[in-house]
């Protein structure tokens, strides 16, 4: 496996937004992109109260994107969260070049 870089911030501020929150918390939202490593494998990430593992962390390009993918950011498909991150970021040009880090994380049962 490929070293991973340091972190570019903690893993308590991979997922912030309260209605992607809401999303992990319904089971609807398993994974996050950043634009770094907020958060190693195996770290445990706790949002109202309740825990969920890191269980992947892997680069990937704009351009790699499915509508799979979106799914698991809680997204009908890839239009919809194209949409939704240019809305959050507005200077953001979407290239598909561009490489991002994947957090893929599931629900912890004590």
């Amino acid at each position: 496996m490929n070293e991973l870089p340091e972190k570019s911030c903690s893993i308590e501020r991979l997922v912030t937004i309260p209605e992607d929150v809401q999303k992990v918390l319904r089971g609807e939202k398993t994974a996050t992109r950043r634009n770094g490593v907020y958060a190693y494998p195996d770290e445990i990430m706790i949002l109202d109260g309740k825990k969920f593992k890191i269980d992947k962390l892997y680069k990937q390009t704009l351009g790699e994107i499915t509508d799979e993918h979106a799914v698991k950011e809680g997204y009908a498909n890839m239009e919809e969260y194209k949409q939704s991150i240019l809305a959050l970021h507005p200077k953001m040009p979407w290239l598909p070049q561009m490489s991002v880090w994947v957090h893929e994380f599931s629900p912890v049962t004590d």
